[in-house]
């Protein structure tokens, strides 16, 4: 006689095991912590048993389902017992590699090799815009459809350039996935062309050498803190990242071998970096030494010497000498540096391992921070000579 639900609220445990058939080798089995659904089969030789859950949670109706699809898969030829085994490991590996726990793998594999501002503006980006949409789902699984709408939460509130970032992001995680067997195809390559391009105001910088003239008297005509000063005398000469320029430390500073040694540490591509110091860079540190010689900053901070100055105190020195965000930015001072001196002839991989654009070869990037080094030495002296030039 098969089971009724009215037959089945009225069960209660009596410390003893019970068992209630509803046909097709299905049973209730009731032991004194609760009942479950369970169905006996044979399978080749062997006799056995699959569980389907406890009841109530699943209910008479859900468990006959069950019994029914695992009949037809014995009529298949397949063991219920090791599909279902197959079934759940299949959903744990789902979860192992969603696209959060892959992205964070990643990230934590490559944020040894980035100065640790950069590894958490990448990991915070991620998991403003994009775990929240697309986290949880297998890496394998996501569309290019999918990333862009994670994207475009991005792109709808201006930060076009973020967006770019953060796809960029997304493919080397892709990738990362590729490499370890988790994912066969890269999505983020199918989204080159799908947001807008970068404004090309972020970065501002001149390039036309009378206009660098007149920016070269205007820091030298600058009226506010001498240090300040001083960090935008040095700018045009060194051309490095602003963060690595205003952080810079008085012991990194060789000026018998007229060179400027930024330790790996300081670095965006965490790579030693060598800094051939031109003479007119020589006489500004000689003169700074006077103000900061017994800090450890060259740009020590007003407010407070144990510190640098700040990020936005440059950038507000020039938007006080009428330089607003759209012609000069800080940043520019190396975008100066790159057109001039790749228009003016000099040997491309010069220019670029002295912007400190990184190896990503890390075995071959431990070498190469002296590579070029008496070129450069040479690059970096004429290119004083020229912002002289253009200054008078």
């Amino acid at each position: 006689m098969k089971l009724t639900d009215l037959f089945l609220r009225n069960v209660k445990a009596t410390g003893k095991v019970q068992k209630h058939f509803d046909g097709g080798s299905l049973y209730l089995f009731v032991s004194p912590v609760g009942g479950k659904w369970r169905m006996a089969y044979r399978f080749g030789t062997k006799q056995k048993t699959i569980t389907f859950g406890p009841y109530p949670l699943i209910s008479l109706r859900e468990a006959r389902e069950k019994r029914d699809e695992a009949k037809k898969l014995l009529l298949q030829g397949v063991d219920p017992t090791l599909h279902k085994k197959a079934v759940k490991a299949a959903v744990v590996a789902e979860t192992k590699n969603s696209f959060e726990i892959v992205a964070r793998e990643w990230h934590d594999k490559q944020k040894d090799t980035w100065v640790k501002s950069h590894g958490d503006k990448i990991l915070a980006r991620f998991e403003n815009d994009i775990f929240p949409v697309i986290g949880f789902k297998p890496v394998h699984t996501i569309t290019a459809l999918e990333l862009l709408e994670a994207l475009r939460r991005i792109e709808a509130r201006g930060a076009i350039e973020t967006a770019h970032r953060t796809l960029q992001n997304c493919g080397q995680v892709f990738r990362y996935a590729i490499a370890t067997g988790r994912a066969e195809r890269d999505p983020a390559a199918d989204l080159r062309d799908a947001l807008p391009p970068v404004k090309g105001g972020n970065f501002a910088t001149i390039t036309d050498p009378r206009a660098i003239g007149q920016l070269l008297r205007d820091i030298d005509a600058y009226q506010g803190n001498y240090i300040v000063r001083a960090a935008l005398w040095m700018a045009p000469y060194v051309f490095v990242r602003p963060t690595e320029l205003r952080r810079a430390e008085w012991t990194e500073i060789n000026l018998k071998d007229a060179e400027w040694r930024i330790p790996a540490a300081r670095m965006k591509m965490r790579e030693v970096h060598i800094v051939p110091l031109a003479r007119q860079v020589i006489e500004i540190l000689k003169d700074l030494h006077q103000y900061t010689g017994n800090d450890r900053y060259l740009f020590a901070s007003l407010r407070a010497k144990s510190a640098p100055i700040s990020d936005m105190t440059m950038l507000a020195a020039l938007r006080r000498m009428g330089y607003d965000k759209g012609e000069m930015t800080v940043h520019g001072f190396r975008a100066m540096a790159s057109t001039l001196l790749n228009e003016q002839g000099y040997n491309r991989d010069w220019i670029e391992r002295q912007l400190a654009h990184g190896e990503r070869n890390t075995v071959r990037a431990s070498y190469n921070y002296a590579q070029y080094l008496p070129e450069r030495r040479k690059m970096m002296t004429e290119w004083a000579d020229y912002l002289d030039s253009l200054r008078g």
